[in-house]
């Protein structure tokens, strides 16, 4: 049943009105004036005065209405949503527009996380996957007598211990990522020369480098470079970037430099190498995680393909950026900043 309200009754009643006396007029006109002119021209007019009125009554009642709808809306949804000033129902409108987009955009982000979660999980059990299945055929091995030959039983016993070694370092990079990903490793930072860290970090992989006959070289301006960071996580980052160089570097002639120079407040250090390069197409990824430039190579070596990913959130935490520019077959080159000291 049809509820009526007293603007519905006004409104039909007005108009009822409207229309009897334009017909009146009509017919009082016709007999005098009919066929002419003026007879046109009194429908015209009367016509135009009845989309007056109806105009100005449509416009009363949908006034009265949005009132009315925003009234039930803002009675519905949380007082924040209607705000005290009154509003019309078009800027309504344009409020939920807004509501749905980013509730659109939610949406999609979350998508997009939940293909994140799936492709990180596949990654993490794609590279656990490996050296667990050695292991296990190893294992499977001596049990079946091959421990009795000891010649086999040394080979795989260092054969598992390499693999235990690599899913141990591929959890230490996990956790690590994890934790600067939440927040939860708090930088150190400190004043040190960064000349000297650079050649500690020569010294602790100078042995994978001898292993290819790679030279490490540091080209400096001064003989000490102060810096302010965190000289551990500094340390890792140069770690992660010269391993890279080792790993992918040039096996003939294998040449692996650490640039400094000092452009106002801050150092620029460049790592590069003459090895293999990056195709162009692989550049945009390579700080993904588990992304592999040359995922072969990579494994053979032990890689967690979380080094180059450790390396942008490191910086990232330091707010500082990490560049990389590179030709194929030519070698490659990193390139970060960090604040100087006096």
């Amino acid at each position: 049943m049809i509820k009526l309200s007293p603007l519905m009754l006004v409104t039909a009643l007005l108009l009822t009105f409207t229309m009897a006396l334009v017909a009146l007029v009509y017919e009082r006109f016709h007999e005098y004036y009919q066929g002419s002119a003026i007879n046109l021209l009194m429908i015209a007019l009367a016509l135009f005065v009845t989309f007056l009125i109806n105009y100005g009554v449509l416009v009363i009642l949908f006034k009265s209405y949005d009132k009315k709808q925003i009234k039930i809306i803002s009675e519905t949804f949380p007082n924040y949503f209607v705000e005290e000033n009154p509003i019309s129902l078009q800027e309504l409108g344009e409020k939920f527009s807004d509501i749905q987009h980013d509730a659109d955009a939610k949406v999609e982000v979350m998508q997009e996380m939940d293909k994140y979660r799936k492709e990180y999980l596949g990654n993490v059990s794609h590279e656990l996957k490996t050296p667990l299945f050695s292991i296990q055929g190893y294992v499977e091995t001596l049990m079946d007598g091959g421990v009795e030959n000891l010649n086999i039983r040394d080979k795989y016993l260092d054969r598992i211990s390499k693999s235990v070694d690599r899913i141990l370092n591929i959890v230490q990079d996990l956790d690590m990522i994890s934790k600067l990903e939440s927040g939860q490793i708090s930088l150190s930072y400190s004043r040190f020369d960064l000349n000297a860290l650079v050649r500690e970090v020569f010294d602790l992989l100078d042995l994978e480098a001898q292993k290819i006959s790679a030279k490490f070289t540091l080209f400096t301006p001064q003989s000490t470079v102060w810096v302010y960071a965190d000289r551990k996580q500094i340390s890792q980052v140069l770690v992660n970037l010269l391993a890279n160089a080792v790993y992918y570097c040039n096996r003939e002639k294998a040449s692996i430099n650490v640039e400094i120079n000092l452009l106002g407040s801050e150092a620029i250090v460049k790592v590069s190498d003459n090895g293999m390069g990056i195709k162009p197409e692989s550049l945009a990824r390579i700080f993904e995680r588990f992304y592999r430039v040359d995922s072969a190579r990579s494994r053979k070596e032990g890689g967690s393909g979380l080094g180059l990913a450790i390396v942008k959130h490191i910086m990232e935490a330091h707010h500082k950026t990490i560049d990389v520019q590179s030709v194929y077959l030519e070698g490659t080159q990193f390139i970060f900043r960090l604040d100087l000291t006096p």
